[in-house]
């Protein structure tokens, strides 16, 4: 028999570890369930090499793609009537991309020894996330596997949707930026110490907007070095700050309030949220886990503070509308809705269409920001690099004054 290391957590929630012989892994979970310990974590002893542990940079990353194409297949499989084990080696045969194919080889083996579907996906949270693995797993209690898979891959298309608009949205003015420091500095580091030579030979005294560019010029080639390490330095202590408890919640806190983009990010909470939510209650997942699941995922401090108040007050008996319009988060109209939708019994359904108001809302929003910037970003880089090239013309203009008259 083998030895396996094992983590569970007991009736009371606290977190155990041990070691056990068995003939294989499924074996260990019905001890350990036996035993009133439900297992997280079951490895056998002597195995810590498996597909997933790859060379950094070299293996291929999983997509949503990829996990799009996996849940719509999987689910058209199981409808059709296949045994899982045998949807699974379809799938992996067939997955081009070597990581994801060595996982779900992983996942076949365990479901063959006796895991459910759930408990295998749970062992692989690079891949399946716990709102993939709760889902699946109230699919399995449910026999309605199939369905739940569906609504899966349609959450992740229209999360991945949200996604690439936002994504949009700050791609066209982070690149434009970029584009205009670029040429500002080859303008201030190449170009004007050959002006500045040029009207050294000249003599006399140089136009203020000109003598002000030199100097700039001047200090930037001078402490060219100091800068950029000031640069990186600057992002990697945001970084760190942004790591601790208390300045990711300032800076999240700062960043619903920033004009504009505030408000675009404040949208895709919301249909982050709501989106999320609607699909875990629709699909027989316990609210109270639900709203534990969006927490994590919301990727906003204090969106998810104003979520797990959400949570604590329905543990206490309270609604989810009360807590949610106190955070100061979600708009009126949000709350609104949430309440009639409870009121109603049809949370669910109201949440999924509050989710598709906030879809077609974010995309209205990249829209009108990215006409808006383009104009400001265009007057931007015109007024700076013709300002620029202003200045430098300045003592030409004036030489050639004198000449003439």
């Amino acid at each position: 028999m083998a030895k396996f290391s094992w983590e569970g957590k007991n009736r009371t929630g606290q977190v155990q570890k041990g070691e056990m012989e068995a003939p294989n892994e499924a074996a260990v979970n019905a001890q350990l369930r036996r035993n009133g310990i439900m297992p997280t974590k079951v490895k056998e002893r002597g195995k810590g090499l498996d597909v997933e542990l790859k060379i950094p940079g070299f293996a291929p990353k999983i997509t949503t793609k990829d996990l799009v194409v996996f849940t719509r297949q999987f689910a058209t499989m199981i409808d059709a009537g296949l045994p899982l084990v045998q949807c699974l080696d379809i799938l992996g045969r067939q997955q081009d991309n070597k990581t994801f194919k060595g996982i779900l080889v992983n996942v076949k083996e365990a479901v063959e020894s006796g895991s459910t579907f759930a408990d295998a996906l749970k062992k692989h949270p690079k891949a399946f996330d716990d709102l993939y693995v709760n889902l699946v797993a109230a699919g399995e209690v449910g026999g309605i596997l199939d369905t739940i898979l569906n609504r899966l891959a349609a959450y992740i298309e229209k999360a991945l949707k949200l996604k690439k608009q936002v994504k949009s949205a700050m791609t066209y003015p982070t690149t434009i930026i970029g584009i205009a420091v670029l040429v500002i500095a080859v303008i201030l580091v190449f170009v004007i110490p050959a002006f500045e030579k040029m009207f050294a030979d000249f003599g006399g005294s140089l136009p203020m907007p000109t003598q002000i560019v030199i100097n700039i010029s001047n200090f930037i080639q001078k402490y060219i070095l100091v800068i950029i390490a000031g640069i990186f330095l600057t992002i990697w202590g945001v970084k760190r700050i942004y790591r601790t408890k208390a300045g990711r919640a300032a800076i999240d806190k700062w960043a619903l309030s920033v004009p504009v983009f505030g408000i675009l990010i404040r949208k895709v909470a919301v249909a982050k949220f709501t989106r999320t939510l609607g699909t875990m209650i629709s699909s027989g997942v316990p609210i109270l886990d639900g709203l534990d699941i969006v927490a994590k995922t919301a990727g906003n401090k204090t969106v998810e503070t104003a979520i797990y108040k959400v949570r604590q007050s329905i543990s206490e008996g309270k609604t989810i509308a009360e807590p949610l319009e106190e955070s100061g988060v979600f708009p009126p109209m949000v709350c609104q809705m949430i309440a009639v939708g409870e009121q109603s019994g049809a949370i669910d359904t109201m949440l999924n269409k509050i989710a598709d108001f906030y879809d077609d809302e974010v995309d209205d929003a990249v829209s009108n920001l990215t006409a808006m910037m383009e104009p400001l970003l265009m007057l931007f880089l015109g007024t700076t690099v013709g300002g620029l090239v202003i200045a430098m013309y300045l003592p030409i203009f004036k030489l050639a004054g004198t000449v003439g008259g």
